[in-house]
C-alpha cells in the first residue's frame, strides 16, 4: 500500500503541474490533480493485484503428461 501511496503523491504532483501550464489556473489544476490522480490511483491498485495473481499462475508448475502413471 506504500508503494500505491507515493504514487498516488508523484501523480497529484504532476497532474497539477500539466493542468496549471496548460490553463494557467490553479482552480483548474487543483481539481485535476484531485480528480484524475485519484483515479489513476484506484486503477493501479487494482493492476498490481492482477498482475500479481498472472505472475502467481505462471509460477505454478505445469503439469506434464509424462508424470501420469
Amino acid at each position: 500500500m506504500a508503494k500505491t501511496l507515493s504514487f498516488a503523491a508523484v501523480h497529484f504532483t504532476v497532474a497539477f503541474g500539466v493542468g496549471y501550464a496548460l490553463t494557467g489556473s490553479v482552480v483548474v489544476g487543483g481539481a485535476l490533480a484531485l480528480v484524475e490522480p485519484a483515479c489513476n490511483t484506484v486503477a493501479y491498485h487494482f493492476h498490481e493485484k492482477v498482475w500479481k495473481r498472472i505472475e502467481a499462475r505462471r509460477e505454478k508448475p505445469a503439469f506434464s503428461a509424462s508424470l501420469r502413471v
